[in-house]
């Protein structure tokens, strides 16, 4: 929005003009606030307000960070991660999505299938950890498994539930032009739940990390989730907290990856909130 367009009228500027000051202004607070937190960590650390061993400090992940990249492991650890939390994040959705439509396309298996849902959802995905790596093996494979279990009960409620929720007058409105139920999914119901759709892949960024650094604290060689882990127990807490900013960083980079994903879809018409 660099350049208005000299048609426009002076309402309309003044109002484009305001949204772009808005927009800045609100990066610019948000990185203020991160500054600020860790000028206040640092700071607060020197003057020994907190004990630096216990909840390190910003200078000292730093020296953590460059010894791991240095040592060749940063990368290492990050990859492995993004990997495992990529794979389930996109097996559960696509997953997640084709139940979901079958359940809508037949109310029977839906209805049938409602209450172990349900209990699914209700239970501790952590309690089925221990399952999975008896039953598929300490590695990889057990990660995503743990992160697909904790995804994809969630994915297929929310798709579902948003696919029911589409609008009756819509669907009549076709059918009375003699559409069948594929034309209905098609033309109807699939389009209309788009932006319900991306809401749900926005809730299984966070459940996919959850995920995964569940599966790695239980049985990992390498990852973030290994690296708290490891950290941890020999305690080393610059480690673990370095490891964490480093899983909230990807996470974020993640989530606005979905927010990208979104704005294409939609035209770039989602709001000025991001």
């Amino acid at each position: 929005m660099s350049k208005l367009d000299p048609n426009l009228s002076a309402e309309r500027i003044a109002y484009l003009k305001r949204v772009k000051l808005r927009k800045t202004a609100t990066w610019i607070l948000r990185l203020l606030i991160i500054v600020l937190f860790f000028a206040f960590w640092e700071i607060a650390a020197n003057l020994k307000l907190i004990d630096s061993f216990v909840t390190s400090q910003p200078s000292r992940m730093i020296k953590t960070l460059i010894n791991l990249y240095g040592g060749g492991d940063l990368f290492l650890h990050i990859g492995v991660t993004c990997l495992e939390t990529v794979a389930g994040f996109v097996i559960g959705t696509i997953l997640g999505t084709i139940v979901a439509v079958i359940l809508w396309w037949s109310e029977f298996t839906s209805h049938v299938l409602e209450p172990y849902l349900v209990v699914l959802n209700s239970l501790p995905k952590v309690a089925l950890g221990p399952i999975f790596i008896i039953w598929i093996g300490a590695g990889p494979a057990s990660i995503i498994a743990m992160a697909l279990a904790i995804s994809l009960i969630v994915t297929i409620l929310e798709v579902l539930n948003a696919f029911l929720q589409t609008d009756e007058d819509k669907i009549k409105l076709v059918e009375t032009f003699g559409a069948n139920r594929f034309q209905v999914f098609a033309k109807v119901v699939f389009p209309s739940n788009i932006p319900a759709m991306i809401n749900a892949l926005k809730v299984n960024v966070g459940l996919s990390w959850v995920g995964v650094i569940t599966g790695e604290f239980l049985v990992s060689k390498a990852g973030l989730g290994y690296l708290i882990v490891y950290g941890g127990q020999v305690f080393q807490l610059d480690l673990v907290m370095t490891s964490v900013i480093i899983l909230a960083i990807a996470a974020a980079f993640m989530y606005q990856g979905v927010v990208l994903l979104q704005k294409w879809l939609t035209g770039g018409n989602i709001g000025q909130q991001h």
